[in-house]
């Protein structure tokens, strides 16, 4: 089944491009909130989860202080990608936290579900 294309918008108070990025591009700082153990050699990711679950994921596309974006490993449609881009509101002169991910249609709701506790999870680690 083909995966579907899904984006999600996080307010993120008080934060700089600077602090956001680090948090949301190393491995130091996905650590505080994206999985239990993150490594980086060159453009791939090692993430771990507990210790059992382990998942690889190469930077496709990156652009400092803006965006990166990450296409599993063991995903062999290279078009699938989670994205976590920073969004300046003129509006309201916060950041946000723009995530696009993508599933096969039965598991997008618990997918969400899911990046919503991630980011409540780097909000409260992160102050933001």
């Amino acid at each position: 089944m083909e995966k579907k294309k899904f984006k999600m918008e996080y307010m993120l108070k008080g934060g700089t491009e600077n602090i956001i990025w680090s948090i949301i591009s190393t491995p130091s700082g996905m650590e505080t909130w994206f999985a239990d153990k993150v490594t980086a050699k060159d453009k791939v990711f090692t993430f771990q989860w507990g210790k059992t679950e382990t998942r690889k994921a190469e930077i496709t596309h990156c652009r400092t202080n803006n965006f990166i974006r990450f296409h599993w490993l063991d995903d062999e449609d290279r078009k699938n990608y989670f994205e976590l881009r920073i969004i300046y509101n003129e509006l309201t002169e916060d950041l946000m936290l723009e995530v696009t991910d993508s599933a096969e249609p039965s598991e997008i709701d618990d997918l969400k579900d899911l990046w919503d506790s991630d980011i409540e999870k780097l909000k409260r680690v992160s102050g933001l």
